[in-house]
C-alpha cells in the first residue's frame, strides 16, 4: 500500500516538473503582461487570455516556429453582433523569448499604453502614453538603473518640450529634473539648466542657427507685408487720381 502511494506521489511530482519545464520553454509573448510588475494592473490584466470574453492570436514573424507576437482580443457584444477588439499586443523583437514591446489598448481599440525594453535587457525602460490614441508623453529610464529620468511631451504628434533628470534627484515620488528641453518641428531650440539643485534655471542655451533662421524669415515676412501694404496703397492713389 505505502509503494502504491509513493509511487502515486512520484508520478504526480514528475507531471508538475514536466508542465513546469514547458511553461518555461513557452515564448515570453505568451504570458500575460501581469508579469511585467507595472503599477497599473488595471491594464495589465487586458494582456491576460484566461479572463471573460477573450480570445487571443499568436504568430510567428520570425520563420524561428515560435510565435513573436500575441494579441489578446475583447468580445463586445454578443450573439450577431458581437464583435473583437484589440485590446493588447506583444512582441518580441530580436527572438530571446522575453517580450520586449507590451501596447494596451482602449474597448474601444485606442491605444492608451505602451511600455517598452529598447535595449534588450530584460526591464522596461520606455514608457509611452496616449490620449485618445495620440501620443502625450514618454517617460524614460536611460542609465538603466530603473528609475525614471526624462520625461518627453508631445502636441500633435511633435516633441513640444522634455524635462531630465542627469543629477539623479528624483524619486519614486518626486519628480525633480535639472534640465528642460524646448522643441520646434522636432528640433531641439533652447535648453535651460538648474545648476544649484532649486529647480529654477540658471543658464539658458539656445540654437544660434535655428535664431538666425527665424530673424531671417520674420524680416521676409515683414518686407513682404510692407511691400504688398504699400503696392495696396498707391494704388488706391492712382484710382483717386483716374476718378
Amino acid at each position: 500500500m505505502r509503494g502504491t502511494i509513493a509511487l502515486a506521489l512520484a508520478l504526480s511530482l514528475l507531471g508538475c516538473a514536466s508542465e513546469a519545464e514547458e511553461r518555461a520553454r513557452r515564448p515570453a509573448t505568451a504570458r500575460s503582461a501581469q508579469t511585467s510588475g507595472d503599477e497599473r494592473p488595471e491594464q495589465n490584466n487586458r494582456c491576460d487570455a484566461d479572463a471573460p470574453d477573450r480570445e487571443v492570436s499568436e504568430y510567428d514573424t520570425s520563420g524561428d516556429d515560435w510565435p513573436d507576437v500575441r494579441k489578446v482580443f475583447l468580445t463586445i457584444g454578443s450573439g450577431r453582433l458581437s464583435r473583437l477588439v484589440l485590446i493588447c499586443r506583444e512582441a518580441d523583437l530580436n527572438g530571446d523569448g522575453t517580450k520586449d514591446v507590451v501596447r494596451f489598448y482602449s474597448d474601444e481599440g485606442r491605444p492608451i499604453r505602451e511600455e517598452a525594453d529598447r535595449d534588450f535587457d530584460g526591464q522596461m525602460d520606455e514608457i509611452t502614453f496616449f490620449e485618445r490614441g495620440r501620443i502625450v508623453r514618454q517617460e524614460l529610464d536611460t542609465d538603466g538603473d530603473g528609475r525614471v529620468d526624462a520625461k518627453i511631451f508631445f502636441e500633435d504628434g511633435q516633441p513640444l518640450r522634455a524635462e531630465r533628470d542627469t543629477a539623479g534627484r528624483s524619486t519614486a515620488d518626486t519628480w525633480r529634473p535639472n534640465r528642460w528641453e524646448y522643441y520646434e518641428a522636432g528640433r531641439v531650440i533652447r535648453v535651460g539648466v538648474d545648476l544649484d539643485g532649486d529647480g529654477r534655471v540658471d543658464r539658458w542655451d539656445r540654437d544660434a542657427e535655428w535664431m538666425r533662421r527665424q530673424d531671417e524669415e520674420r524680416r521676409r515676412r515683414e518686407a513682404e507685408e510692407a511691400a504688398a501694404a504699400e503696392e495696396a496703397a498707391g494704388g488706391g492713389d492712382g484710382e483717386g487720381e483716374d476718378a
